[in-house]
């Protein structure tokens, strides 16, 4: 291991102390953000900050990137109208990751979603292989 990634493996190990959860493209998450609000005190002549923890809730569409780098986007939809937010999975503004539920998908990425709506849109429920697996064993 060279110095940059010595470097950089002890950054990611600073910023993220408790490990996110597994999670792949497909998956319905809840991101908790931390939100700073700023406002201005007339009467003390000073900025009051103020923090906050607010919930995104979305499917992951894709991950970018490696090592302190790597990134997530999520997308939901508010009102009828798409949001979709990036979050590097380093940041300090990111508080927690859940995994709600874990999508059925066959590609990377999935940027053909901005495009549907309704039914068309949906992702069917994956069931890990494993439990698949030993059902028929516990049958034998």
């Amino acid at each position: 291991m060279n110095l940059l990634q010595t470097l950089e493996a002890e950054q990611m190990a600073t910023v993220r102390a408790k490990p996110l959860p597994e999670f792949r493209p497909g998956d319905t998450l809840k991101v908790n953000v931390k939100v700073v609000d700023v406002t201005y005190d007339e009467k003390a002549k000073q900025n009051k900050t103020r923090e906050r923890i607010q919930a995104f809730e979305g499917v992951c569409i894709a991950r970018q990137g490696a090592g302190i780098n790597e990134a997530f986007t999520v997308r939901k939809l508010s009102y009828g109208e798409g949001v979709e937010r990036v979050f590097p999975i380093y940041s300090p503004l990111v508080d927690s990751v859940v995994v709600i539920r874990k999508g059925k998908v066959r590609r990377a990425k999935l940027y053909y979603l901005r495009g549907r709506t309704g039914k068309s849109a949906r992702i069917s429920e994956r069931t890990d292989s494993a439990t698949d697996k030993q059902a028929p064993e516990a049958a034998a």
